[in-house]
């Protein structure tokens, strides 16, 4: 693993923290140091001490980033765009272990909108895993299910883990396969 292209860093907090790729929720101290090898879609993946951890992007000043602000949407906003929204919400969600977003790598199966009796609107949303039981695969489903949720108007998100079709790579998108090399 080269280092040198990564970013060092040291804690100035502790934070929690999620281990890549078992899934497993830690605390990372205060002071402890690492390097950042991903940082997309506003969170950040950190090497500490041999291990890779996905930090959120609401703990980024733990990293003294700056904390990304939430998506906008015009005043008179159709339904069209809060759904362009959303899929571009979750064009910020990335397999931790792979530095393309889950949009492009063909994991988000749909995206429908249910308007509500008081206007605001519910995302229902089926995806996949690049491989089923994937440790990582609750973080996803709860990084959509966030990052969704705060497109405005959008009330609640139902995210859908499914298996059906089975994913496999050519469902990613051709700028995905040239960046994973998987032509």
């Amino acid at each position: 693993m080269n280092h040198h292209d990564h970013e060092p860093v040291i804690l100035r907090r502790d934070v929690d923290a999620i281990m890549v790729p078992a899934g497993v929720p830690v605390v990372l101290r205060e002071n402890k140091t690492g390097f950042i090898t991903q940082a997309l879609g506003g969170s950040f993946t950190v090497y500490v001490e041999g291990n890779l951890f996905r930090i959120a992007g609401k703990d980024a000043d733990a990293l003294g980033k700056d904390v990304a602000v939430g998506p906008e949407l015009p005043p008179n906003a159709t339904d069209d765009d809060v759904k362009q929204l959303a899929w571009e919400q979750m064009r910020t969600c990335f397999d931790p272990e792979i530095p393309v977003n889950i949009v492009e790598l063909g994991l988000v199966y749909s995206c429908e909108l249910q308007q509500e009796s008081d206007g605001s609107r519910v995302a229902s949303i089926q995806m996949t895993l690049t491989a089923p039981g994937c440790g990582m695969g609750e973080v996803l489903v709860r990084d959509v299910k966030e990052k969704v949720e705060l497109v405005p108007t959008i009330s609640r998100a139902d995210v859908e883990l499914v298996f059906d079709p089975p994913w496999n790579q050519t469902m990613m998108s051709e700028a995905a396969r040239l960046q994973t090399g998987m032509m």
